[in-house]
């Protein structure tokens, strides 16, 4: 198929058209759209379909099956040069469809069982493909793609992560895959025990390169690669293409060409996602988040919070308001994480409270609003964060609540992005213009459930006192307090007298127990002798 996508950017004036069937592994070009090129190829992808760009036909029933039949642009530029094994950059907004883009190109370059001449092909049971991924979340995004494309072919794909055991891992490794996609950690941990083998790997993918980056991956990413062929395929995915992304890329790939499904001056955001700053105190803020999840048209809701802490806080006070509330953070363990995950998927819960871990990749249908808690960190953390809603061309909300300690902060991320929003409006849960530009019926309240009573206080019984201490006067005449014992009721304690008693006999009366003699010493160097007794 021959469809006018792009010009060279070696010379981005000459406007000259290049044919995507055209392009070999020959042919290292870096390419981005035009104007025109873009709108033209939006028009060509409304009536092309994956077969068009030489996909075969088990992977396009597959994706078929799930309807999808129509490539985004990133797909239509990068499919068909993938396909011939050609290393590639890609760059394009959050939620166009960046993981089929590399999905769809590796499942076509590996081997399965159901080819013919996979004996002769095939390298015993090693993954043929290998995906890294910054996050867990993104690792089982990313794999539950490639098993609906490959759900025809049945490709064998495992997900590789931190947090879970080893031995699941371990035995499938054991029985052969035919991907492996995972986190650079645990993928480290399964090579040094010599359970991953990563030497007929001839396909890798970098995907989300840059947050990879930011969370400190280099090492490990470095010593994966070395492990696998130099002959591989290398393509390297991200929303955005920082400088220690370009200078990863002039290491390990060879003449890669440069895909950007974009214009140069197009904005990293989402056109179709309505983006809101607000200026909020921060004990106004959960009744401020209770009214707008009652907004017209707010269905599923993600809110992003700065730490594992507040984000459990707020989760913890939106479900008392009364709301349907799951949680995403680090503090939960893998199966918490996952189960919170899935059940906002399948609309159990409307609200997902999370920090950045479900800021990259996380591919969730029918998103309608996106709430960015308290102020990013950067300008990156940004665009991630709002990408979760508006994805796949349907329209979407983005609301930022500043603090006033992060003016500063966000001054800076509107500067770098040029979102146009450089002092938020001051807002608070009762301003009108809070409820006229979200679409918030006006009397909503931020409470949709009353709050819990407090259970009453039982009284408290009262303590069980022993017998009050009475004055005895002993045989000397000394007088001491003693207290009554407890089986003995009321009976009084008799007082110490001349008479027998069970610790002091009478004179001249043979004792129970035999008594102790003391030994006296005298000032001199004999001992003084004791009396016979008569």
């Amino acid at each position: 198929m021959c469809v006018p996508t792009a010009r060279a950017a070696d010379d981005p004036a000459a406007g000259v058209w290049v044919s995507l069937s055209g392009l070999t592994a020959g042919a290292r070009k870096a390419i981005t759209l035009s104007d025109t090129a873009s709108e033209a190829l939006q028009s060509a992808d409304a009536q092309s379909t994956f077969a068009d760009l030489g996909v075969i036909p088990e992977i396009v029933e597959a994706l078929k099956a799930v309807g999808i039949e129509h490539p985004f642009p990133i797909q239509s530029l990068a499919i068909p040069i993938a396909i011939n094994g050609t290393d590639m950059i890609g760059q394009a907004r959050t939620g166009t469809g960046k993981t089929l883009a590399f999905g769809v190109s590796l499942l076509q370059r590996v081997v399965v069982k159901t080819d013919p001449g996979y004996a002769d092909h095939s390298p015993k049971g090693k993954p043929q493909a290998l995906v890294m991924c910054p996050t867990r979340e993104l690792a089982l995004q990313v794999a539950d793609d490639l098993e609906v494309a490959s759900s025809v072919r049945k490709a064998r794909v495992l997900t590789v992560y931190g947090g879970v055991g080893y031995d699941t891992q371990v035995g499938t490794l054991t029985s052969g895959v035919d991907i492996v996609v995972g986190t650079p950690g645990r993928l480290l941990d399964l090579v040094t025990r010599r359970s991953l083998d990563l030497s007929a790997v001839k396909v890798l993918v970098l995907d989300e390169a840059d947050e990879m980056l930011d969370m400190g991956f280099l090492p490990d990413v470095e010593r994966l690669i070395s492990k696998t062929p130099p002959t591989r395929q290398t393509m390297l995915f991200s929303a955005t293409m920082p400088s220690a992304v370009v200078g990863l890329a002039r290491m390990y790939l060879n003449q890669p060409v440069n895909v950007r499904a974009e214009t140069q001056d197009a904005s990293v955001t989402v056109p179709e996602v309505d983006q809101f700053v607000y200026q909020a105190h921060d004990l106004d803020k959960p009744e401020i988040i209770g009214r707008l999840l009652q907004a017209e048209g707010c269905t599923k809701t993600i809110i992003f919070t700065r730490t594992k802490r507040s984000a459990q806080r707020l989760a913890d006070e939106l479900t008392d308001r009364g709301f349907s509330v799951g949680s995403l953070h680090g503090d939960l363990n893998q199966v918490l994480r996952e189960k919170s995950l899935k059940r906002f998927h399948a609309g159990k819960v409307d609200v997902l409270v999370a920090t950045d871990v479900a800021a990259r990749g996380i591919d969730v249908t029918g998103v309608s609003h996106v709430v960015n808690y308290e102020c990013p960190d950067d300008d990156k953390t940004y665009v991630h964060r709002i990408g979760r809603t508006g994805r796949a061309g349907a329209k979407g909300v983005a609301i930022t609540l500043v603090d006033w300690a992060d003016l500063t902060r966000w001054k800076v991320i509107n500067k770098t992005l040029d979102l146009g929003f450089p002092d938020p409006t001051e807002t608070y849960s009762t301003s009108h213009h809070l409820f006229t530009e979200l679409g918030i019926a006006p009397g909503t309240k931020g409470r949709i459930a009353p709050p819990k009573e407090a259970e009453p206080r039982k009284p408290r019984e009262p303590r069980e006192r022993g017998p009050k201490a009475e004055r005895v006067e002993t045989s000397d005449g000394r007088v001491r307090r003693q207290r009554r014992r407890r089986s003995g009721g009321d009976k009084p304690v008799q007082p110490e007298s001349a008479e027998a008693t069970p610790t002091q006999s009478a004179p001249g009366e043979a004792s129970d127990k035999p008594r102790r003699r003391r030994r006296r010493r005298s000032s001199g160097t004999k001992p003084a002798e004791t009396a016979p007794a008569e």
